[in-house]
């Protein structure tokens, strides 16, 4: 079963003498998103990877002759995983200035690593889209929403890797996600940042992964994993820009009355999540659904506002008396609410919300309206 993914086709996203970044976890597609659009663009292409010596001696020579050389006769270069490449910015401009006709891909699944290197060497020659794992828009030209719906526990339980999706057995599942999350997971923090303790880093995912929805407090978890509080900083910062875990804050404009500092933290895949915690169980025998529920369409408004360009400054809504939205969106001058609830019971609009914003709109997101919410 072949995927169709919203960036498939990338010649839109193409240029001559300009460089497009693919972001995105890792297994989220990108290889294959890269090589299938090779195999049909009709450009005369060559592919290399940052797992080359050779390619990598190349792009880190900062030499324009050495750079040129490899690229002489192609129409299109793509680099895979160029997040290895020592410098690898500075080598795709030197080919980007010296040859102005020449369009280049470059993918890395490590945002913090490629987005160092290229961010202020190809500033005014790159354009960046992120993949993310299998969004639910992209599903709906293999499925009708009825078929959605009704495969939607198994999304919670196993999220929307392209490999998850496309096995027929919850243990072929099981096992993916469990190579997913024990090898590639961290992969990129541990071989690219200095992480002198790995098996912290790993006890700070579990106790993120219990804590889905809630506000996390620095100090608490420095002392639950051992750390100092810095050091638990700089992990989470990390485990962000790996694509790991997705960070939201919160929303004021009444600083005596609402909650900022914290943050709260959602997985990118709800079947990773499970991985890290070891638990597979159906949506009817969990007790952390409502979490699932929340992380799930979390992400999936993430991903719908990433493919579809919806500028919005997202948000969470907390006041110290507990009232609390889950989700808030601020674009084009307005704030819109929205409250995630898995159950029957119809959440009532926060009378501090109304109060304090009252040209805003709240909406409860459930079971029954979620896909007008994501697709």
């Amino acid at each position: 079963m072949k995927i169709k993914r919203f960036y498939g086709n990338l010649g839109k996203w193409i240029k001559e003498g300009k460089v497009l970044v693919i972001f995105g976890p890792r297994r989220a597609g990108k290889t294959t998103l890269l090589t299938d659009y090779l195999e049909s663009c009709g450009f005369k292409h060559r592919l290399g990877s940052g797992d080359s010596i050779a390619v990598g001696e190349v792009f880190s020579s900062r030499d324009p002759r050495i750079i040129l050389e490899y690229a002489g006769g192609y129409d299109l270069i793509a680099l895979d995983e160029a997040q290895r490449i020592p410098g690898v910015g500075l080598g795709l401009k030197i080919l980007a200035d010296h040859n102005r006709t020449v369009r280049i891909i470059a993918t890395g699944s490590s945002s913090f690593e490629l987005a160092g290197q290229i961010g202020e060497p190809l500033t005014g020659r790159k354009t960046t889209i992120t993949l993310f794992p299998v969004a639910q828009c992209e599903l709906l030209a293999m499925h009708n929403r009825q078929e959605l719906r009704e495969r939607l526990g198994s999304f919670l339980t196993y999220g929307s890797y392209p490999e998850v999706l496309t096995e027929h057995t919850d243990i072929e599942r099981r096992r993916i996600l469990e190579e997913i999350a024990n090898s590639y997971l961290l992969k990129d923090i541990l071989e690219l940042d200095r992480v002198k303790n790995p098996k912290a880093l790993n006890d700070l995912l579990r106790l993120i992964a219990f804590q889905i929805g809630n506000e996390v407090s620095l100090n608490e978890l420095a002392a639950q994993v051992g750390l100092d509080r810095n050091t638990v900083s700089r992990y989470l910062d990390l485990l962000e820009k790996s694509f790991v875990l997705y960070n939201l804050r919160g929303y004021s404009r009444n600083l005596r009355k609402e909650v900022t500092k914290k943050s709260k933290y959602y997985f990118y895949d709800t079947g990773v999540r499970n991985a890290v915690i070891a638990n597979f169980n159906g949506i009817a025998m969990r007790n952390d659904v409502g979490q699932l529920w929340e992380n799930f369409l979390m992400i999936e408004r993430l991903k719908i506002r990433s493919y579809k360009e919806i500028w919005a400054n997202p948000y969470f809504w907390r006041t110290w008396d507990q009232q609390e939205i889950d989700l808030v969106e601020e674009r084009e001058g307005k704030l819109f609410g929205y409250e995630f609830a898995w159950g029957g019971k119809k959440k009532r609009e926060p009378r501090g919300w109304r109060g304090t914003y009252a040209e805003a709109s709240y909406e409860v997101i459930t079971p029954e309206n979620y896909l007008d919410f994501i697709l």
